[in-house]
């Protein structure tokens, strides 16, 4: 069986791809912008990938055409799907059909940290000798890939976005996944291109807890208030709250002296854990993922034990390379709140050095200017900051920029990157922070730091 791929380069698409080859279908797929890591892993196993969206794509035709959600009526390709009365499905729809139906799955939601809570649980499962199948929006460093489908029978963890699902099934993709175990992460607004406010996205979350069932489990942030509110609207599964509240049923605590450590508490019992990540969200990530974890069998000592050698996910405060004493680091914060507490995060690891960010606000939500007031202070504990204004971007940052001493602006990626090497001293690090492929931008800053401080 053939199957045709559309948009195949997203993170979600890309992972579900590898799960059709898994399968054993022969797998195509098409992107506009077809970029590293999703296309090398994409190639690596045989997926032929096809630059730009066109109707010769679908020669010969494909027994089934898979459709992203950024895909939409007047797409040439899309067009030449409908005209010829081929098979299509939404992404959400075939991962429910062909791999969740037989799975116990557990599903990962919120604004912000599917990918790392997502990733952690997978990690855990992994360590107790499940063997886990997942789709996540990420390549995961422990695995080095970003799916699979796992044991035969083993549960399936799958990154559940509120986003919506196709240009033919407007419901979000969660909807699709009926999971038996659910994590709220957090819930803000977000995707200003698809919900009017945030009453429309608790809406949603809703329907997602709706499909829950009742032996089944909810692991729920504790200082959430749009969380709450969606509870509210009606619930019929069992809650487990965790963060640092003294009632949560996980509650953890940072260590005051060391940034790369905290202890949760669960059951009466108290559990330290060390570890390589940092920073208050990423203990809250931690504490989430041992919760669901536990609720398939991982004892509490097994899942910390685990997350001692959880590595990050690819694009999570991932260190690219260093020269001259100078770090480059990659993170995929694209959101005010992600942005602040990435900067946050690696401010409480204490490293040495200044912290040098360079953002570039390229999601749907950012390019409407929906989140513009909140980005200054999104940055107040970097050092500097410099903004890159995309081809696109309807809005100055001028605005943004004037508001904070150590902010710059630049619309060419050449300058930009050359007012960042200039200022940057060993100790520095440089944490490089957009959605996207922002132009190659992490090697180009390497090489330009190595031609000018490697002399």
């Amino acid at each position: 069986m053939h199957v045709h791929v559309v948009g195949v380069c997203g993170t979600f698409m890309g992972s579900l791809a590898r799960l059709a080859k898994m399968l054993g279908y022969r797998v195509t797929g098409s992107d506009a912008n077809v970029y590293p890591p999703m296309s090398h892993q994409l190639e690596e196993i045989g997926i032929e990938l096809m630059e730009g969206y066109r109707p010769e794509n679908l020669e010969p035709a494909p027994d089934l055409v898979i459709v992203g959600n950024a895909l939409s009526r007047g797409n040439p390709e899309i067009e030449a799907m409908l005209n010829a009365r081929l098979a299509y499905t939404s992404g959400p729809q075939w991962l429910a059909e062909h791999v969740l139906s037989t799975r116990r799955v557990v599903a990962v939601a919120g604004t912000h940290g599917k990918t790392t809570t997502a990733s952690m649980l997978a990690w855990i499962l992994e360590v107790a000798g499940l063997e886990p199948g997942f789709l996540i929006g990420g390549v995961l460093r422990n695995f080095g890939c970003s799916s699979r489908l796992g044991g035969s029978g083993a549960p399936f963890v799958v990154e559940a976005d509120e986003y919506d699902t196709a240009f033919f099934d407007k419901r979000s993709k969660f909807v699709h996944y009926h999971p038996d175990v659910a994590i709220l992460n957090n819930l803000e607004f977000d995707h200003a291109d698809i919900f009017a406010d945030l009453a429309a996205i608790e809406r949603q979350f809703h329907h997602f807890v709706r499909t829950v069932p009742g032996n089944g489990g909810l692991v729920v942030a504790d200082s959430e208030p749009a969380l709450e509110r969606v509870l509210a609207q009606g619930c019929w599964t069992p809650v487990q709250r965790f963060g640092e509240r003294d009632g949560s049923d996980w509650r953890f605590t940072l260590e005051p002296d060391d940034s790369r450590a905290f202890t949760v508490t669960y059951g009466g019992e108290r559990h330290r854990i060390q570890w390589g990540m940092s920073g208050r969200h990423n203990a809250a990530n931690g504490v989430a993922a041992l919760a669901a974890a536990h609720q398939l069998g991982v004892s509490v000592a097994d899942g910390c034990h685990a997350l001692a050698t959880f590595a990050a996910p690819k694009r999570r405060q991932e260190v690219r390379g260093e020269v001259a004493g100078i770090q480059v680091l990659d993170d995929f914060a694209h959101h005010p709140t992600a942005i602040a507490m990435t900067l946050e995060g690696l401010r409480q690891d204490r490293h040495g050095g200044r912290l040098l960010a360079v953002i570039e606000p390229r999601s749907n939500t950012m390019r409407q200017g929906t989140m513009k007031t909140r980005l200054a202070d999104s940055v107040s504990v970097a050092d500097r900051v410099w903004w890159y204004q995309p081809p696109g971007l309807d809005w100055s940052l001028d605005e943004v920029v004037a508001r904070r001493a150590t902010s710059r602006v630049a619309n060419d990626l050449d300058t930009l990157i050359g007012q960042v090497v200039e200022t940057a001293v060993s100790g520095d690090r440089i944490v490089v922070m957009s959605n996207g492929g922002f132009g190659g931008i992490h090697d180009k800053l390497l090489q330009a730091l190595e031609g000018f401080h490697g002399r």
